[in-house]
């Protein structure tokens, strides 16, 4: 009456704010999204799911198949994996979120990689540059770069990872270097929009050493925006204004001087890159082996700037 497809189907929808949502979680269209809910709550004689046109409410029922369904799917996930340990394998499916630039340069050459060390695995990314509001139920890992607001959630750090302020030589000759985090006030700066955070309020400390407190706070009103780290780079390489990005995304622009760091004696709050593992997968022999691929392709740190 209930198979275990149907079970994870349901902690997809029940985990999404909308059957839009979901549907792009199960990489079906919306109304297959709707048929197939209105056939499992016919079979089961219950309404699942309360819907109206802004998000979708689980109903009693509905609440008591998402928590028994997750405990159930964590179950048969600990059976098969035990069973795949006994024949030394790696089987299931692996789904990682990770940021849009970051994912596309580090993540899927790993995740190709990954999948031919394992071919009894499946594996699936999403890039989103607001990866956080997707549901824990749609993934296994989510790649995290910046600050992380809940700390309760399992956390495995791959890489350091600071911010740095920077601009074109071209920029710099026309507008010349800021000597003081205030001085940006004076310059044209273009902001990336990511993870919620207040981009605008460009926060700085002096010294070598990393998560110290802030010592000077500048809110910037930018001249550009965008929530494409790849858009704001090739603004600041185009010479339109101050940039700051994390290392990853500009070592090789600086090493090559097509960018130039400003406000080398400052230093922004850095920019780890951490996963985050769903409660479910973080004791999957796929979930660990993908983590110890992707640390060993971090190690040493592929965009070291500075020591």
């Amino acid at each position: 009456m209930l198979s275990l497809d149907d079970i994870r189907f349901f902690t997809v929808v029940a985990g999404s704010k909308s059957l839009a949502e979901a549907a792009r979680a199960l990489d079906v269209s919306p109304p297959a999204v709707t048929q197939r809910l209105q056939l499992l709550e016919g079979r089961l004689k219950v309404q699942l799911v309360h819907r109206s046109p802004r998000r979708l409410v689980l109903s009693d029922e509905g609440e008591l198949l998402m928590s028994r369904g997750l405990s159930v799917l964590a179950d048969v996930d600990r059976i098969a994996d035990a069973v795949a340990t006994r024949r030394n394998t790696v089987t299931g499916h692996l789904r990682i979120v990770a940021p849009l630039g970051f994912g596309r340069r580090y993540v899927a050459p790993i995740l190709a990689q990954f999948r031919s060390d394992h071919p009894e695995a499946t594996v699936s990314l999403t890039l989103s540059d607001t990866p956080h509001q997707l549901s824990v139920e749609s993934w296994d890992v989510l790649i995290h770069i910046g600050e992380l607001r809940d700390s309760s959630m399992i956390m495995f750090r791959l890489a350091a990872n600071d911010r740095i302020a920077c601009a074109s030589p071209g920029y710099l000759k026309r507008k010349g270097h800021p000597k003081s985090p205030e001085q940006l006030r004076e310059h044209d700066c273009i902001a990336l929009r990511e993870n919620e955070e207040d981009v605008t309020l460009w926060r700085f400390s002096r010294g070598r050493g990393r998560g110290r407190g802030a010592d000077a706070t500048v809110r910037i009103h930018p001249v550009m925006a965008s929530n494409d780290g790849d858009v704001v780079r090739s603004w600041a390489l185009a010479g339109h204004g101050v940039i700051v990005r994390s290392e990853w995304d500009t070592y090789s622009d600086i090493r090559a001087g097509r960018l130039v760091q400003v406000l080398p004696g400052w230093r922004a709050p850095p920019a780890d890159v951490i996963a985050l593992l769903g409660e479910r997968s973080h004791r999957a022999a796929r979930t660990s082996r993908f983590l110890e691929l992707l640390k060993q392709s971090l190690t040493p740190v592929p965009w070291r700037i500075r020591a």
